[in-house]
């Protein structure tokens, strides 16, 4: 079992969901990026998204956008993304790296994953990555011992959803909006039927994201899914109040995670 397989095994085994966190390395600056996880660590987060800093984040709000823009203008460089995973992994919690296909493969397809295994990192989310395209890069982490997680969408077919779990190996990240990561209001009725789809296709665990910012939010994704992924609401609280405010977050989105 896998580091990313047994968190969501102790929060299942402690009948919640698990919730993981994200933020780009280098924001609010390189020292500052492992501050403020490590506070979110100790809020209550069980799994750890590092961002990797890249100039054409698609698939990105203007929050995370602009701490991207940040934490590039500081210039922060790959090699930088894994001194964080090092650093934050040295917590004990799982440390994913969150990176667009583009940077990894110009640093190296396999370089990437087995300097990623040194840094003691545990897995690579690649949201623009497809699985039809991912040979080279199933093969690279199989021999790293590196996890790969993969995206499904509303809009995703059972057919598509059966092969994102094919070459999945860590969860399935099952996103709640269509569109850009970023802070919602409210998040669409049919995530619920998303995730049990998924469940048709893989034993995996299933964490919904794109769009969670508070803690009710959480606690409703919380009795379906087995994690939840929130990313845009701990960038603007480090934006408002730094690591502490991240710590609060974290408390307060942890809290509510059990379920009913």
């Amino acid at each position: 079992m896998s580091l990313i397989h047994e968190a969501f095994a102790k929060a299942k085994a402690e009948n919640r969901a698990a919730l993981i966190g994200y933020l780009p390395a280098g924001y609010p600056s390189k020292e500052g990026a492992v501050e403020c996880i490590k506070a979110m660590v100790e809020g209550g987060v069980d799994l750890v998204e590092i961002g990797l800093p890249y100039s054409d984040p698609v698939m990105d709000g203007p929050t995370i956008q602009d701490a991207v823009d940040i934490s590039l203008a500081a210039g922060t460089k790959t090699t930088d993304v894994m001194a964080t995973v090092e650093a934050v992994s040295a917590t004990g919690v799982p440390a994913l790296v969150m990176s667009y296909w583009n940077p990894i493969e110009r640093y190296g397809v396999d370089k990437f994953a087995s300097d990623l295994h040194r840094a003691h990192g545990v897995g690579v989310i690649t949201p623009d990555l497809t699985p039809e395209e991912a040979c080279d890069w199933v093969g690279a982490t199989d021999k790293a011992d590196v996890d790969r997680v993969f995206l499904v969408a509303l809009s995703s077919s059972d057919e598509r959803i059966s092969r994102v779990a094919e070459v999945t190996t860590g969860f399935i990240y099952a996103g709640a909006v269509m569109g850009v990561t970023g802070a919602r209001t409210s998040l669409s009725d049919e995530v619920r039927g998303l995730v049990a789809r998924v469940r048709n296709h893989t034993a995996l665990p299933v964490a919904v994201g794109l769009g969670v910012s508070t803690p009710e939010q959480a606690h409703e994704i919380a009795q379906y899914a087995d994690g939840v992924i929130v990313g845009s609401a701990f960038v603007t609280a480090i934006k408002q109040g730094g690591a502490v405010a991240a710590g609060e977050l974290a408390r307060e989105l942890a809290s509510g995670l059990g379920r009913v």
